[in-house]
């Protein structure tokens, strides 16, 4: 714990991305296989849920400090972040007696306390979940006793589940590639997709041999990065580019190894039993094969709104009506392994005709038997594989994603233009000859997204951030004005200012605070932003009567008054006719 409590604290020191993959590789190469297996665990972002209650842990915190609820209150509104909150005000004690805090015996001598990451996690974080409160509060005051404050703060982040770092995953596997002398592409795949946090698995992860792969394990996504500005002076001449529409959906891989299909997010979590048409739809493909896609709403030749899908996502259980209502497609984008074999360092256009044969083999001719890189290509299966249709929609339900024809960028940027109509947010441009890379690597593929959906809208309520911003007032609402001029929420947004700006809001919302509601604060409304969102549509849900997707403050508008917003009207306005 201790060493993994000073990692922490490194990391967090440091804002340089060499000095973090410095400090997680100096860890890795002296920790124990069962600590850096947890440890890489909580690093890549996963969590064990909460262990024990908020409300439960005050009671126990309160205890353990002998302080009122009202300071400790007081003392969490200053510090916004209650794991370091508890922390700071637990007293010094390590030369404690257990006795103290009412446990009955002496502490041993810190030097003989088990300071092993997993040994903590497994022996006396997870087990107090299902416990009592006693076994609880007992295991809970035991532990604090034994750590110092950095240790503490960790300690509460683990058992509250709000553990968070600021380090990538590409970051940590630079770190475990150096450390193993492993190819780095090598790890990332061997950490996508489920995992137990184990010795065992930490030791196979950095093994030499590379050709391991679970039958389930999807591969790291390659991202695209943002276009900003003219397409023709950034990017050069448009024969090297291929281009696609960018889909609103679910970015997704269709793995289909060992006899059976596991459709996996970019999150990656497993969705294959929510798209049972997707799965039923990969079983007939090649065994080695590994698709990457968009799980999108469609019904006949046209995409849905996104909206659609989240009925899908939402539903605990799938019905024939809702399969029926919302059929889904997989838009293949790429083919990223090919009759078992790992084909991502191919060219995007080998890949694409790759691709295309096995999604559209009516097109194949008698001389696609055979290619120069050496993959073997039976025109009766592949013919066969037609047999690729939906039950609900009677169309395919993997299709290929269709390239955009264009003359020159001008041509392009006209086609742009027709984006919203066609329910997608604009472009993906892919250089031809790109490999496919892990995560986000500029230069071979761009977003060229429409310019987003903006309003000026007032802010109403404020609630305190997370992380770096715990202390801080960055999570806000805003309000337009309905039609008998009272300001009506319309989104919450809490990305697009810089920390000196959100340091100034943050003083307006303490100096200008009308009402409190738990965490949240309203505000006089006297501050007016420019927000800007991707989608919108109607919403029983929201008192405004929509909802809008990825909305982000553009800018704070100091040269407007509350007044000068925008109303209800104009936002209903921006609804899609249907």
């Amino acid at each position: 714990m201790e060493a993994f409590a000073r990692l922490y604290a490194e990391l967090d020191e440091t804002t340089k991305t060499n000095g973090k993959v410095e400090a997680m590789a100096r860890y890795f190469a002296a920790a124990d296989p069962a600590d850096a297996a947890w440890a890489l665990f909580f690093l890549s972002g996963r969590k064990i849920r909460q262990v024990i209650g908020t409300p439960r842990l005050r009671i126990f915190a309160l205890e353990a400090t002998g302080l009122p609820d009202w300071l400790f209150g007081e003392s969490y509104d200053a510090v916004g972040d209650f794991a370091e909150t508890v922390a700071l005000l637990l007293p010094e004690a390590r030369d404690l007696g257990l006795g103290a805090w009412g446990l009955g015996s002496a502490m041993p001598s810190p030097k003989l306390q088990d300071s092993s990451l997993a040994t903590w996690v497994e022996e006396r974080l997870i087990p107090l979940r299902n416990a009592d409160e006693a076994t609880q509060r007992a295991g809970l005051l035991q532990a604090w006793a034994e750590l110092d404050t950095r240790e503490r703060f960790i300690w509460n982040k683990l058992i509250t589940g709000g553990f968070r770092v600021g380090v990538s995953q590409l970051l940590v596997t630079r770190a475990l590639a150096r450390v193993g002398g492993v190819d780095q592409n090598a790890v990332a795949h061997r950490l996508m997709g489920e995992w137990q946090p184990t010795a065992a698995f930490y030791t196979g992860l950095l093994a030499a041999d590379t050709g391991d792969a679970d039958a389930s394990r999807p591969y790291p996504f390659f991202l695209a990065s943002p276009l900003e500005g003219d397409p023709a002076v950034t990017l050069g001449d448009l024969a090297a580019w291929q281009v696609e529409w960018k889909w609103d959906g679910i970015r997704a891989q269709l793995v289909r190894r060992a006899g059976q299909t596991f459709l996996w997010s970019r999150g990656e979590e497993l969705i294959t039993e929510r798209f049972p048409e997707l799965a039923a739809s990969g079983a007939l493909l090649p065994d080695g094969t590994v698709i990457d896609g968009e799980v999108l709403p469609w019904i006949g030749d046209a995409v849905q709104p996104f909206a659609q899908l989240q009925q899908r996502i939402g539903r605990k259980t799938l019905s024939k009506k809702i399969l029926d209502e919302v059929p889904v497609i997989l838009l293949a984008y790429d083919l990223l392994e090919l009759n078992g074999v790992d084909v991502r360092a191919q060219p995007l256009s080998w890949r694409r005709a790759r691709l295309a044969e096995l999604i559209e083999p009516e097109l194949l001719t008698t001389k696609d038997t055979k290619d120069t890189e050496g993959f073997e290509h039976a025109s009766s299966d592949l013919r066969a594989l037609r047999v690729l249709r939906g039950e609900n929609s009677g169309l395919p339900s993997i299709r290929l994603s269709p390239l955009v024809e264009a003359a020159d960028w001008d041509e392009l940027a006209l086609l742009r233009g027709e984006s919203r109509a066609r329910n997608v947010e604009g472009f993906m441009i892919k250089r031809r000859d790109s490999p496919f890379r892990v995560g986000r690597v500029r230069g071979d593929w761009w977003k060229w997204k429409i310019e987003p959906y903006t309003i000026d809208a007032v802010l109403i309520n404020a609630q305190r951030g997370s992380g770096k911003r715990a202390s801080l007032y960055s999570d806000y609402t805003f309000g337009v004005w309905d039609e008998a001029g009272r300001l009506v929420p319309f989104a919450k947004a809490y990305s697009g200012l810089t920390d000196a700006e959100i340091r100034q809001v943050d003083a307006f919302v303490r100096r200008n605070t009308v009402e409190k509601f738990g965490p949240v604060r309203s505000v006089k409304p006297e501050l007016v932003f420019e927000l800007g969102f991707e989608g919108i549509q109607r919403s029983t849900r929201h008192k405004s009567g929509v909802a809008v997707r990825f909305p982000r403050m553009l800018r704070w508008r100091t040269d407007k008054k509350p007044e000068d917003a925008d109303t209800l009207e104009a936002v209903r306005a921006m609804l899609p006719a249907n």
